[in-house]
């Protein structure tokens, strides 16, 4: 059975030694996700359109260890098939957990160590559960979700949505990730969505010191 949800899929792209991603997501509005690969165990962040392809890829370079999901709006229709596919954990904040009922997750509250590079951290406001994966690997890189995004100038922003949970939880987040990172530790950013601002590149450089100046 052809269980594709997309007919020929752009190849997935590299944007740093391990680190790739993956077209636009249209069952999740246009979500980007990515892959990160490491010794410790391979990591899916947010769903990639189900296609074979896109399978074949992940599994030639190890499978993955867990999905990460990011926020509510990246918990794709597709999401059980890549679980069964894989046999992987899915991971997610506890107040979002409930939205996988028949799906087994691992769920946490503020901060689990996934992997000893690979940190997830609830920064709720987005909606309930918002969260971002922290890697160590290249100078510190954040995986934001919809929770920072991309500008016209590719400076990350949160942004005040009609679907936004709590706009002043969600600058409290901002505040803390200001609070535990600093230029040494976060040098790049991988936001969910609205990647066309990044003008190719794929991430937001110098990413503590843009993140700095967001007031």
């Amino acid at each position: 059975m052809n269980l594709n949800t997309i007919k020929s899929p752009k190849p997935p792209r590299m944007l740093l030694e391990g680190l790739f991603s993956f077209a636009p997501n249209r069952e999740i509005l246009g979500g980007t996700s990515y892959f990160i690969v490491e010794k410790s165990g391979n990591i899916l962040i947010d769903c990639p359109a189900y296609h074979d392809d896109y399978l074949q890829f992940i599994q030639e370079l190890g499978g993955v260890k867990g999905l990460f999901v990011t926020h509510r709006g990246g918990i794709s229709p597709s999401l059980k098939l890549w679980q069964k596919a894989l046999d992987c954990d899915i991971i997610i904040q506890e107040q979002e957990a409930y939205l996988l009922p028949t799906i087994p997750v691992k769920s946490f509250e503020r901060e689990m160590a996934i992997a000893q590079t690979l940190t997830a951290l609830w920064t709720p406001g987005h909606s309930t559960g918002s969260s971002c994966l922290y890697w160590q690997q290249h100078g510190g890189v954040l995986f934001t979700g919809r929770h920072l995004l991309p500008e016209k100038n590719g400076n990350p922003v949160p942004l005040k949505l009609e679907k936004t949970f709590h706009w002043g939880r969600q600058l409290q987040s901002v505040a803390y990730l200001c609070d535990r990172f600093s230029p040494d530790t976060l040098h790049y950013i991988c936001p969910g969505a609205n990647t066309g601002f990044l003008r190719g590149k794929g991430f937001i450089d110098h990413a503590y010191e843009r993140l700095s100046q967001v007031g």
